[in-house]
């Protein structure tokens, strides 16, 4: 499988290039302000995580300006509540929706837990978003609910990959986006993140020059899988026998 397709925000005239070229893919929001290349490919994000998201009537009107594209969207995310899988599922329920309404491909995010959140179903949605804190990210139960998509034909997105370890480790995905170009500068770091593609093409090993994978992380969560396993179970006492002394004749 070809590697992730990196998303960056098209904020500079050589990331636009690269995202027209077919390298990159562009990734926008509500709160950027960027505008839509005229080439490429391109997802959606809701801006929950920044803490920017508009209202829902809001974040419909601003998708309306994209629907002539749809053609080459790759997700919209409904609207999530970060931390909690089990509250997402419903605020994004009637979001998802709406923005198949419109045309576009609908993505849900998963949070940590999604794995045991019995609330949704696959046809609720065309794209899986890997959201959630680091641990559960980079989870077998992530990766597991990931791999399940790609064999559904349902598209999936890591979000806040930031380095090269990062991306490799989650190259079971179809597209990737994180903020190492806007924090590093997006024409310094735009090198960077396409020789994180050639090396995960090319499966050279990590480069000691690139962040290790939590940099830039604004958010490492507290997933702990050991705290849903089912607790053993406690060994009974054998009841002790009476000593013949302290029998009670009736």
């Amino acid at each position: 499988m070809a590697p992730p397709l990196y998303l960056a925000p098209p904020s500079t005239r050589s990331i636009r290039a690269e995202i027209a070229a077919g390298r990159l893919g562009a990734i926008l929001n509500p709160a950027s302000g960027n505008q839509l290349p005229a080439k490429g490919l391109f997802g959606v994000d809701n801006a929950v995580f920044s803490g920017k998201y508009p209202s829902d009537v809001d974040y419909l009107r601003f998708l309306e300006r994209f629907m002539d594209d749809a053609d080459r969207c790759l997700f919209v995310t409904a609207p999530d509540v970060v931390g909690n899988a089990f509250a997402t599922v419903a605020r994004s329920r009637r979001m998802l929706t709406e923005i198949r309404l419109m045309g576009f491909p609908a993505a849900l995010v998963a949070r940590d837990y999604m794995e045991v959140c019995p609330l949704w179903d696959w046809d609720d949605f065309d794209c899986l978003f890997i959201g959630g804190s680091t641990e559960w990210k980079l989870s077998p139960a992530a990766e597991n609910l990931g791999r399940v998509a790609n064999s559904l034909g349902i598209w999936t997105h890591v979000g806040r990959v930031n380095s090269l370890t990062r991306y490799r480790s989650v190259d079971w995905a179809r597209s990737v986006d994180g903020t190492y170009l806007q924090r590093a500068g997006p024409d310094q770091a735009l090198p960077t993140i396409l020789r994180w593609h050639d090396a995960l093409r090319d499966d050279d090993p990590p480069s000691l020059f690139d962040p290790p994978a939590d940099d830039l992380d604004p958010w490492d969560g507290g997933y702990d899988p050991a705290s849903w396993r089912k607790p053993a179970p406690q060994k009974r006492r054998p009841t002790p026998r009476p000593k013949p002394d302290q029998l009670t004749l009736l």
